[in-house]
């Protein structure tokens, strides 16, 4: 198979398998969506999933957020991990958004980038998922996916990131960023991989991926 021919495998294979995409964090607007990413990293979204009701029940938005302190924060979000990180990032975002945004979420990379503990791939879900702007987000399962299908260097998320927009239609990109975000965790995951059920590594796998794993 040509590249191309790669490339359009992955994309009919995932839509014939999750033609719906629903986000996996659950949100209610841009503002819960960046805190729920925010709290999603290095965790699990069904971790972030049973804390942020208890959180949003308290603050939902950042005028509300900022009433509370570091240390209540901690203590709601400690179950996800990072909590002393995490707690000052949703503390000091808030307030950022109050005094610069006018308590909005703003529609740029550059604004949400600049934002404590918003680093690229978060700024990218929210771009995406709240906003609808085409935009890659690199997680886990993307980059080992991408490795394994042999369609990038596997050196970086960075690399990743490129070769995915390279190579995919730009108009699929927010959809196809979750499919196979979906795909890597039932069929291709990093722990207890049955290649015999991941039919797209099986079919279009880099060689020496394969060559381990058929050993």
């Amino acid at each position: 198979m040509t590249k191309q021919e790669r490339v359009d495998f992955v994309i009919n294979t995932l839509e014939k398998l999750y033609p719906e995409v629903p986000i996996p964090l659950k949100h209610k607007d841009p503002y819960t969506l960046l805190i729920a990413v925010l709290l999603s990293a290095q965790s699990t979204d069904a971790r972030v999933n049973t804390i942020t009701p208890i959180l949003f029940k308290k603050a939902d938005n950042p005028y509300d957020m900022v009433k509370l302190s570091v240390e209540e924060i901690k203590e709601i979000i400690k179950p996800v991990g990072l909590s002393p990180m995490k707690s000052k990032g949703i503390y000091g975002l808030s307030k950022i958004l109050i005094e610069k945004h006018e308590g909005k979420v703003p529609k740029s990379f550059e604004d949400l980038e600049a934002l404590p503990a918003v680093g690229h791939k978060t700024a990218s879900v929210v771009m995406s998922q709240a906003f609808g702007v085409p935009a890659f987000p690199v997680d886990t399962h993307i980059h080992r996916l991408m490795y394994r299908w042999n369609l990038s260097s596997g050196k970086n998320v960075v690399q990743t990131e490129k070769d995915a927009k390279r190579l995919f239609p730009k108009k699929l990109w927010n959809k196809l960023h979750l499919q196979i975000i979906y795909y890597g965790r039932e069929y291709s995951p990093a722990r207890g991989w049955d290649i015999e059920k991941d039919i797209i590594t099986k079919t279009i796998g880099r060689k020496s991926v394969l060559k381990s794993v058929l050993k």
